[in-house]
């Protein structure tokens, strides 16, 4: 019986494993370009989160309310989802098509968010809210 080829740490190859090629087997990789793409989507609306939300609490005009605050918190929570984002999109087993499909989904998460914060903020500005 032949043993298996020893790596230099002494411990099996697990790309003989059954387990392991049958993965390997199901993995779909992106089509080039795709990755780069979503990791230049992620960044822009960062971007656009992080300087609305300086400007929401630090340069707009008048005192905060409680619908204020729920924009602040939807803003908030809209910048931690495109961080997630972000950090799997940079993985390299977001280049398989699950994983980049559960990274898209974290990003329409924080994309909706996001909208809500804005939407929410606009409506306080103009005074639609008096909360």
């Amino acid at each position: 019986m032949i043993d298996s080829p020893k790596r230099q740490d002494g411990y099996p190859d697990e790309t003989d494993e059954p387990a392991f090629q049958a993965i390997e087997a199901r993995r779909v990789p992106l089509p080039v370009g795709y990755r780069q793409g979503v990791i230049s989507a992620i960044t822009v609306l960062l971007g656009f989160s992080l300087l609305f939300l300086r400007y929401w609490n630090f340069e707009a005009d008048g005192g905060w309310t409680t619908a204020s605050i729920l924009a602040t918190l939807l803003l908030a929570l809209a910048i931690v989802l495109q961080l997630v984002a972000l950090w799997r999109s940079l993985l390299p087993r977001d280049d398989d098509e699950p994983v980049y499909q559960v990274t898209l989904r974290w990003f329409l998460a924080s994309i909706i968010a996001l909208l809500a914060g804005v939407l929410l903020a606009g409506l306080t500005a103009s005074h639609v809210f008096n909360l």
